[in-house]
């Protein structure tokens, strides 16, 4: 599928250039922080992720579909169900394994060792979506990879979920403001900003909520579901409390944070 990293990279960079523009005509709220700062430090991390995945995981998920499918490995390579319906059900289940393996993530402390670079970030808008560990980007590729061989989907099908997947990201970590009746029917289908941004809350109750990405399901239906932050959008903290000086906004920092004495 050589067409697959153009088309990934293309509605990449056409999502991230949409979120940030709209970021600028109607932010919800006030960053507190320099952007160009925070900004660079995020893309050196994202850059830092996709040099790892790609030397340790040449052909990726995509290339495990491709793989199952010629061995004959996996459930729907077993099945003779339509397409259609493996397609779909390709889509959840991966949903479902990347919100659980999130959920995990926080309570396992050697994970969150790793995810807390994520959520240390002072501030959050579209960057905060490429924001995270090379080892947690690597760990989260290689759990893919077996899922995908287990699955045996069609390679179409694992596209798909890594473009929606990187798409929604980016969309519900923008800081951007929706209409309250928009958000509110939307979030019953997808994560909206207003509802993922609850998560990145200093709060502990709230950041250990709402840990969804995609589809909106997963959270009401496992109970860890928390509507809007307890001081609103506008007077909530962003980030984890013992990294509220700038630190998260230095690269050196970032990189070494998994390995400091956990304090979040």
């Amino acid at each position: 599928m050589a067409w697959e990293p153009a088309l990934r990279l293309g509605v990449f960079l056409g999502v991230f250039a949409l979120m940030a523009l709209w970021e600028l005509r109607a932010p919800k709220r006030r960053l507190n922080w320099p952007k160009a700062r925070r900004w660079g430090v995020n893309w050196l991390v994202a850059a830092l992720d996709t040099v790892l995945v790609r030397l340790m995981f040449p052909l990726a998920a995509v290339g495990a579909a491709l793989d199952a499918q010629a061995q004959g490995w996996g459930l729907f390579n077993a099945l003779d169900w339509p397409l259609w319906l493996e397609f779909a059900l390709t889509l959840i289940a991966l949903d479902f394994a990347i919100w659980l393996q999130h959920l995990v993530s926080h309570k396992v402390p050697l994970l969150w060792r790793l995810h807390q670079v994520h959520h240390a970030d002072p501030d959050i808008d579209v960057t905060t979506a490429i924001r995270f560990h090379p080892v947690e980007i690597a760990l989260s590729m290689a759990l893919k990879i077996g899922l995908v061989y287990a699955l045996g989907p069609a390679a179409a099908a694992v596209v798909a979920f890594e473009v929606i997947l990187n798409g929604c990201a980016m969309f519900n970590h923008a800081n951007i403001r929706l209409p309250l009746a928009v958000d509110r029917w939307l979030r019953l289908v997808i994560v909206t900003p207003d509802m993922h941004r609850v998560h990145h809350s200093v709060e502990r109750r709230e950041h250990d909520a709402n840990y969804g990405f995609n589809l909106a399901i997963w959270d009401r239906l496992f109970g860890v579901y928390v509507a809007q932050p307890a001081a609103g959008h506008d007077g909530m903290e962003i980030g984890l409390k013992p990294w509220r000086r700038g630190e998260p906004t230095r690269l050196g920092f970032t990189l070494a944070l998994p390995f400091r004495r956990l304090r979040g």
